[in-house]
């Protein structure tokens, strides 16, 4: 839908003043408002064209008497054609006023100098060849290569001295850059960050680090190159990536945002598309690094008690946290190559440690080809980082966060049990622990665990290959995570209730081949039972991984599904359901379970299937 141009009104009279401004002035002050006002200006620039283009020239001029005037001062002011596409809309606009069937001597001439606008616009970066031919054919150069060689030697210039100031930043300090120049470098560089030749001087700037107690670039730098990024419209080495987010809280704050918004606010991802889109917003990787993981975590948090833990935010959290761990993998497989190398030529662990922390370094000897220890390689099963988990995970008790932090599909199905069994008293004390005085803040612990919803799963699936009686340890386990708001005497009681479902389903499992019916009536729930839908999802959860987990399930699973599923958001809680057990089908389900899931979610979804 078009603007209306009594609403763009005010804008146009705005940004005619603002032109004017800027064509008298020519200070560092003047330069800094442009660039601050040059993506408002594009916007405004993007909406003027669509209203000119549904009128012809002379009602162009009738309603907008000063377009010429605003157009023309726009061509000559070089930051607003060297931004973005603002070039393009400027070209478009003067397009829309020329006359293309001239009547009048004054259409004509309107039309000549509208040619002579665009020819400015077009050539707006080309020296006038009179002027330095002589001088660029004595250097060797043809006149029309002269501005883009320059250009890339200007920057090549640049990018050399700041890796040379930062390589002998710690040795002179006369040869570091002034932080006065560094923001005013970054100033000049806020209309150009998404131009192709300026991304060596982009990448420079923000690898640069001074010794300065204050941040040397821009803010508006940060914003510039944050929203280029975001916008595909630059490439940035990993390095680049996470020194902007390091160095620019609000730049990783958007860049999260942005994340949310492209997995939650349309319809619902499969979890395949939603881990794509997370590994190529590279937080993952930049979350490798404990304080920006905290600030993705924190807001991870905030969305989660806004939206009362919706599955949606659950699964994109948990889904993160698997790009997560896959990152810091990689990270330590590399740090892990490079240790290695640095044995080989003698260098030690301790001397590449003192380095990366610019401290002193004393060389310690080692017998070149000697292997390394065994335990300074040794491969767990736990996440492989070179910061500790305290660091990442600052609130949580240091022993728990170390169970969860095991891979479940790391340990052999018949040691699971102990692990989970311990994870649950370790969760249990936190929460319900009265020796201390005040038991800790359930919601706190819930979050710790959600993090790693795969021990959720397979404490589910221990559930029912118990023959004996279910570990209460277990059974608090499932309720807390699906009812962390109960107090102690509720989720007492749910337990009891889940206990007794459980044996339901067990006795209809041993008793003989199962029907669809008998498993709807064992799972029931009066209609005017008061408990909350929680209860009611949980028991739908402990039905379906009864159907995925079980031979005996596997017969009756489409028919017992199609009884659940009587409303949309039920079928939807079941796709989402399916869906996980098929992102986790490598590490946790076996051959035939994955493939049931995928046949229901084929048939239960919408569209093409997700298999």
């Amino acid at each position: 839908m078009a603007p209306d141009a009594a609403d763009l009104a005010p804008d146009y009279q705005f940004w005619l003043q603002k032109l004017s401004i800027w064509e008298q002035a020519s200070s560092k002050e003047t330069q800094q408002d442009t660039c601050l006002h040059l993506s408002r200006f594009q916007e405004f620039l993007k909406q003027m064209y669509e209203i000119l283009k549904e009128m012809d020239s002379r009602a162009i001029l009738e309603r907008f008497p000063k377009i010429g005037q605003l157009l023309a001062k726009t061509c000559w002011n070089p930051l607003i054609l060297a931004y973005d596409e603002s070039q393009k809309f400027l070209i478009w606009c003067l397009c829309c006023l020329m006359n293309k069937e001239p009547r009048t001597p004054g259409e004509s001439e309107l039309n000549f100098w509208i040619r002579g606008l665009l020819s400015h616009v077009l050539s707006a970066f080309r020296f006038d060849v009179k002027e330095v031919a002589l001088f660029t054919e004595s250097l060797g150069y043809e006149p029309v290569d002269y501005c883009p060689s320059l250009l890339k030697n200007m920057v090549l210039s640049l990018v050399s001295e700041l890796r040379e100031c930062h390589l002998n930043g710690l040795d002179t300090q006369s040869r570091r850059m002034a932080p006065e120049r560094m923001m005013c470098l970054s100033h000049v560089c806020v209309p150009l960050v998404s131009l192709p030749d300026f991304e060596p001087l982009v990448e420079a700037l923000l690898t640069y680090h001074g010794h300065e107690p204050q941040e040397v670039l821009s803010p508006e730098f940060f914003n510039a190159v944050n929203e280029a990024f975001l916008s595909r419209k630059i490439i940035l080495p990993m390095s680049s990536v996470v020194s902007l987010w390091f160095r620019h809280l609000p730049s990783l704050e958007k860049a999260v945002l942005n994340l949310f918004e492209k997995l939650l606010s349309s319809k619902r991802n499969c979890l395949r598309e939603m881990e794509c889109c997370i590994k190529e917003s590279l937080l993952p990787q930049a979350a490798c690094h404990p304080a920006i993981f905290r600030i993705v975590d924190e807001m991870f948090r905030s969305v989660l008690l806004e939206t009362d833990g919706a599955p949606e935010v659950l699964a994109a959290l948990q889904v993160f946290m698997s790009c997560l761990a896959e990152a810091l993998e990689k990270e330590h497989k590399q740090s892990a190559i490079q240790i290695v190398a640095e044995h080989r030529n003698g260098v030690s662990i301790t001397c590449r440690t003192e380095q990366a922390q610019n401290q002193p370094c004393v060389k310690e000897r080692f017998i070149p080809g000697r292997p390394a220890k065994a335990n300074e390689f040794h491969s767990t099963q736990c996440w492989q980082m070179k910061f500790s988990l305290k660091t990442y995970f600052p609130y949580g008790a240091p022993s728990l966060t170390a169970m969860l932090s095991q891979r479940p599909e790391a340990i052999p199905q018949r040691h699971r049990l102990q692990p989970l069994l311990h994870i649950s008293q370790l969760l249990r004390e936190a929460v319900e622990d009265h020796t201390h005085g005040s038991q800790g803040d359930p919601f706190e612990s819930w979050f710790l665990l959600t993090h790693f919803g795969g021990w959720v799963d397979l404490a589910m699936e221990q559930l029912l290959r118990e023959e004996a009686e279910p570990p209460a340890d277990l059974l608090w386990l499932v309720v807390f995570y699906y009812s962390p708001q109960d107090g102690r005497q509720q989720r007492a009681q749910t337990m009891v209730e889940l206990k007794a479902l459980l044996n339901r389903l067990l006795m209809l499992l041993r008793s003989g081949p199962l029907s669809a019916a008998d498993l709807q009536k064992a799972a029931e729930i009066p209609s005017a039972d008061p408990r909350p839908p929680v209860c009611r999802q949980l028991v739908r959860r402990l039905l379906l991984s009864l159907l995925l987990w079980t031979p005996e399930g596997h017969a009756v699973a489409w028919k017992a599904v199609t009884h659940m599923a009587h409303t949309d958001a039920i079928t939807h809680e079941i796709v989402g359901f399916l869906d996980q057990i098929l992102h986790r089908s490598d590490l946790l389900c076996a051959e035939a379970s994955r493939k049931l899931a995928g046949e229901l979610l084929q048939e239960l979804s919408p569209g093409p299937a997700r298999v």
